[in-house]
């Protein structure tokens, strides 16, 4: 356990700046070669992928054991990830050794994600820590390893030692906006943008978080977004600007601006508004299932300090989206999706955005940076 000098009854989610002392202190431990200045982001901190990846049978949580205690009995196969790294099939769970340690002071908490460039490559993961029972969420105090579990969903993939795919957030105290509190901060500074307007109170859909919805009216030739291809050739996670057309397909929406999804089948979407996250706040879009159950939108979740805050109107989202057991027919306008905002402890030193490489900034472009525009 290392000692973080917080500010007394602290509250919000530390910054890039208090990540730094945290490393600085011990609270993470990136291993041999530390922790890479250029992960460390706005509010949260990039996780790397160590050297050997498992191939398992089964996903599991260890519940009251450590991992290493339970991962013996389900192990199939031992990947090595050093040099060119190793293939990561479809379907198929893996564990991977992460290369950063906690040593958490006991009123720091943490909580994961996947990074944005995974989830829209529908690559399915989650961390694992030693004693618990849930997926993501790292409870305050924690000291140990962490893992993280891949499900490629789409595309088989190529990793290797050292690409980080997932993304922690640390936080101390009460950090999470209330719904009101929401709706004052769209007041005072506007938080969704509609057709170049701020959108009006009376139209801001509010539930434990703020709904957004879909843009299914598209461009000019009706395309709103793409589908993953069945059948696609391996995708080398480890590369970018690859051509998307042998792992894309465009997706055109009917008349009436909707599209009905093909059962298991992932599509990217973009949302109808703009989101603007103000440099003192951050964000998590939530995995949404409506009441019937039909339809799953978004696997991919943070957004630091000033997404869109630079960009005139904002940025738009991209929304993963997968329906479960029928077809689907989805509406422009619809609500599948909703962000819950965090206070940040202090304003971040770096905000999302051109000058720290962001590459989402101001998107109109569901595609991740893997590919070509």
């Amino acid at each position: 356990m290392h000692r973080l000098d917080l500010p007394a009854a602290a509250n919000g989610v530390l910054p890039s700046q208090r990540l730094a002392e945290a490393v600085r202190a011990g609270a993470i431990d990136g291993g041999p070669g530390g922790v890479p200045a250029a992960n460390i982001q706005p509010a949260s901190l990039d996780l790397r992928l160590g050297e050997v990846a498992y191939r398992l049978r089964c996903s599991f949580l260890p519940d009251r054991q450590p991992v290493e205690d339970k991962l013996g009995d389900f192990v199939i196969d031992e990947l090595d990830l050093r040099d060119d790294g190793a293939v990561l099939e479809t379907n198929r769970p893996y564990l991977v050794p992460l290369e950063e340690r906690l040593a958490l002071p006991p009123d720091v908490r943490g909580k994961a994600n996947p990074k944005s460039s995974t989830g829209r490559l529908d690559v399915f993961t989650r961390v694992i820590s030693d004693n618990s029972y849930r997926f993501d969420e790292i409870v305050a105090g924690y000291q140990g390893r962490l893992y993280l579990e891949v499900v490629p969903l789409s595309f088989a993939i190529r990793v290797r030692r050292h690409l980080a795919l997932n993304q922690l957030r640390l936080s101390v105290g009460h950090s999470r906006l209330t719904d009101d509190e929401v709706k004052a901060e769209h007041a005072r500074s506007p938080l969704l943008i509609g057709e170049g307007e701020p959108v009006a109170a009376e139209d801001l859909a509010v539930g434990d978080g703020l709904f957004l919805s879909l843009d299914l009216r598209g461009d000019a030739e009706g395309r709103v977004g793409y589908r993953a291809r069945d059948s696609a050739p391996l995708l080398d996670m480890t590369r970018s600007k690859l051509d998307a057309q042998p792992y894309w397909e465009a997706v055109v929406r009917e008349p009436g601006d909707r599209i009905v999804l093909t059962p298991q089948r992932f599509y990217l979407l973009m949302s109808n508004e703009a989101v603007v996250i103000p440099p003192t706040m951050a964000a998590e879009m939530t995995a949404y299932d409506p009441t019937s159950g039909e339809l799953r939108t978004h696997y991919a979740g943070f957004f630091d300090p000033a997404f869109g805050f630079g960009s005139e109107g904002g940025s738009r989202a991209a929304l993963e989206v997968r329906a479960h057991d029928v077809p689907f027919m989805i509406e422009h306008g619809q609500k599948v999706c909703k962000l819950t905002f965090e206070r940040m402890l202090e304003e971040p030193e770096s905000h999302y955005g051109q000058s720290i490489g962001s590459s989402y900034q101001g998107q109109e472009e569901a595609l991740g940076k893997h590919f070509r525009p």
